[in-house]
């Protein structure tokens, strides 16, 4: 368990000992970095991502969850007096409190020719820093952590304190500080007499060759920095593009390079993948390494990662073309799990451990839920169960949708039918328009809309896309999982069955009748579950052989007895909220509930949702990581399967390496909740929230649904007396040869790492 604030270094040190020789197993395949060896992961300002840059606490927690052989990266910045520092930022104030103990002490001097006010840290003594304390300088990263008495660190507190198992130092603004008659040359020279120093980088062409002769190249690697392509290095007065194309020249002062990551993988200004460039393959040519940065897991990268952090970094290490020497990671932990666990794996490897994949409206993340493009892709990503939320529509038709209201996922505001919006209480709609006011000619004729789950955020999910892909009937649905070899069953949910009786429409026997037609009422080849939250509806197939999932809706602290006994009348599993397992407060962990435990005593199978990649999704706890949250649920709560809208990344996560070994590594430990909470002050303790409530009978216990009312259907609308034939449930066969074609649209249209 990780509780990163009372482990001494030596245990540090005894654990990395402990896990390196299952690590080393990995290290000895065939890497396509430049000496073969695997890929380095370097710490920015050690676990920069979630704790304070440079403070004690983010080098601790960068070693404690990363590769043994980690770097510690650390920015150079001198003191009035020529103290090394680490810091992140030329300007102190970017990230510490020291405007307020130095209110009117603010300075305007240029940085690379441009004019620039803030604190400096020339200005001052080091033991004019005393007082100040180090803060999270990244405004959309939580500031929880600050007020911690984190102080300013020198290379040498860093060095003597933290013990890094590898320096990395990067000298930013040599230039800057010479201006002001400190000399970082001196400084360096002068430290690496005493410290053993890996790696010095520098985008500043003069510093590297002014002390290339006072180092020991075996033992130091200087690499040259690169820019943005358009910055000009001062020192050759030549664009930094420029320069990229001489890398014959930058071999003669440095042994690596260190480049953004959109020098290798170019992104267009849609935010998607263009085709690699041949960078690497030149460096490694050149015998230069080269290293990438700019990693981080909690903002927008390119849409082709499916917001999955370890996929982008695979592209970079792992891509069957070339590999990087190193990537400079804000989130140290995801690297050191995808170099150790997920890399040389192939995608028909086995799973290591039985976690079932349902599917949330198939690769909802990637497509429009629920149309064929998204379950075909789901079925290609390797998950198991595709689901289907059934949906009526005016002539009796059943088909997937993942809302009653159309508004919701379909693009009916920008089309004919917005005159029929109204409020519908029994819903809890107050402007929509229900599936069961169009026909199913009619809701093709519309688009669907990709959900974007976490919009407040402003991520997107592959807009390129946004509308593409069928609606899909129930009965297409069936055929389509039937027909799939690598899907092992589907789950059936079904919502509103009272509402819609009364509306005269029997959804439980539309399936019930889909099912049957479809053939999969006698046969044991594909599972079949049903899903709803209400258990009158799941009493309505217990004399089918169907697995029933009870889902619970709300957030629950506890379980009764009684209610376990009362949902096993008439379910085998059960669904839960992420919430129900591990509670959080403002995002952060505070428990783990003993709710699985109990439904597990009870024979009853435990599935939670949803799994989404955004890292806003995810408790601050799992490092913004979609692969540490999964980890924790499986192996730490013991659920049985996961509903989520990335099917990919689960099922990567279950053939991943690290799941066979017998003590996990650092990087794939089982988090500890509320552990984050030491490193807060009191002040910035999250609010205690109350409990969620306790799971009763009463909750459960529900009246039978209500006989199917017979309203006289309304005559159909010239579009559906058009229609194309229909099966005798109502499905369209002109629709039935959709998904055919729809695995070589999906593959034209997006290439997914």
């Amino acid at each position: 368990m990780w509780n990163l604030r009372r482990l001494s270094y030596l245990f540090v040190l005894l654990t990395c000992f402990s896990v390196t020789t299952q690590a080393l197993n990995n290290a000895t395949a065939k890497w396509l970095t430049l000496h073969g060896h695997a890929p380095l992961v370097i710490a920015r300002g050690g676990f920069s991502g979630l704790l304070p840059d440079s403070s004690y606490d983010a080098y601790i927690m960068a070693l404690e969850t990363s590769l043994s052989n980690a770097i510690i990266w650390c920015d150079v910045q001198l003191t009035k007096d020529g103290v090394g520092i680490c810091f992140p930022d030329l300007k102190l104030d970017n990230a510490s409190d020291i405007d307020f103990y130095f209110k009117n002490k603010k300075s305007k001097y240029l940085v690379n020719g441009v004019p620039t006010q803030g604190w400096f840290s020339a200005d001052y003594n080091f033991k004019d820093l005393a007082p100040v304390t180090l803060k999270q300088g990244v405004y959309s990263r939580t500031s929880r952590f600050d007020g911690t008495q984190q102080s300013i660190l020198t290379v040498q507190d860093v060095v003597n304190q933290v013990k890094p198992p590898g320096l990395w130092l990067n000298i930013q603004h040599d230039n800057f500080f010479g201006q002001h008659n400190l000399s970082m040359r001196s400084y360096i020279i002068s430290l690496s007499r005493s410290v053993l120093i890996n790696y010095i980088s520098s985008p500043e062409v003069n510093f590297l060759r002014s002390i290339l002769s006072r180092l020991n190249s075996r033992v130091t690697k200087l690499i040259f920095r690169f820019l943005g392509q358009n910055d000009v290095e001062p020192s050759t007065n030549q664009t930094y593009g420029s320069l990229l194309k001489n890398l014959t020249f930058i071999k003669t002062f440095a042994s690596g390079i260190l480049v953004p990551k959109s020098y290798i993988w170019p992104v267009d200004n849609s935010l998607y993948l263009q085709p690699y460039t041949s960078l690497v393959l030149d460096a490694h040519k050149e015998g230069l390494q080269i290293f990438a940065s700019e990693f981080a897991n909690d903002v927008p990268f390119a849409y082709n990662y499916s917001y999955d952090p370890t996929s982008e970094y695979l592209s970079f290490v792992d891509n069957g073309n070339f590999s990087v020497d190193g990537v400079l990671s804000d989130f140290p932990v995801t690297p050191s799990a995808a170099i150790d666990c997920f890399t040389h794996l192939d995608k028909n490897d086995k799973p290591r451990e039985k976690l079932l994949i349902i599917t949330s409206e198939g690769a909802s993340g990637d497509y429009p839920g629920c149309t064929d493009l998204a379950y075909t892709k789901a079925a290609s990503d390797g998950a198991d169960v595709l689901d289907c939320p059934v949906q009526m529509t005016k002539d009796g038709i059943p088909f997937c949708l993942g809302s009653i209201n159309l508004i919701d996922k379909t693009t009916i505001f920008r089309s004919q039918f917005t005159n029929i919006a109204s409020t519908v209480p029994e819903l809890n709609i107050t402007n929509g328009i229900v599936t069961f006011n169009l026909t199913w000619d009619e809701i093709n004729s519309l688009k669907p809309e990709i959900t974007n789950a976490w919009l407040e955020f402003r991520l997107y999910r592959n807009p390129k896309a946004r509308n593409e892909g069928n609606f899909v009937s129930l009965a297409d649905f069936l055929t389509y999982a039937k027909n799939a070899t690598t899907v092992s069953g589907v789950m059936i949910s079904i919502e509103n069955a009272a509402y819609l009786a009364n509306q005269g429409f029997g959804v439980t026997d539309a399936v019930r009748e889909a099912l049957r037609n479809a053939g999969y009422n006698n046969q044991t080849e594909k599972k079949v579950m049903i899903q709803s939250k209400d258990s009158s509806v799941l009493k309505e197939f217990k004399k089918n052989r169907y697995e029933l999932v009870y889902r619970v809706a709300d957030d629950i602290s506890d379980i009764e007895s009684s209610t376990i006994s009362e949902i096993k009348s008439f379910a085998s599993s059960v669904i839960l909220t992420k919430n129900s397992v591990f509670p959080s407060e403002s995002k952060f962990l505070v428990g783990k509930t003993n709710v699985v435990e109990k439904l597990h005593s009870s024979n009853l199978s435990v599935y939670v949702q949803r799994f989404n990649n955004e890292f806003v999704s995810q408790a601050w706890d799992f490092f913004s990581d979609s692969s540490v949250e999964i980890n924790n649920y499986f192996v730490g709560a013991g659920i049985d399967g996961v509903i989520t809208d990335f099917p990919r990344t689960a099922a990567r996560y279950r053939r991943n390496r690290c799941l066979r070994y017998k003590v996990p590594p650092l990087y794939f430990s089982l988090v500890s909740p509320g552990v984050l909470l030491q490193f807060m002050s009191r002040q910035s303790l999250p609010p205690a929230e109350a409990p969620c409530p306790v799971l009763t009978e009463s909750d459960v216990v529900e009246p039978p649904l209500p006989p199917v009312a017979k309203i006289t259907p309304t005559a159909r609308n010239e579009s559906t007396a058009n229609a194309a034939p229909t099966s005798p449930i109502g499905q369209s066969s002109v629709v039935a040869s959709v998904f055919t074609c729809c695995l070589t649209i999906l593959l034209a249209d997006l290439v997914i790492f």
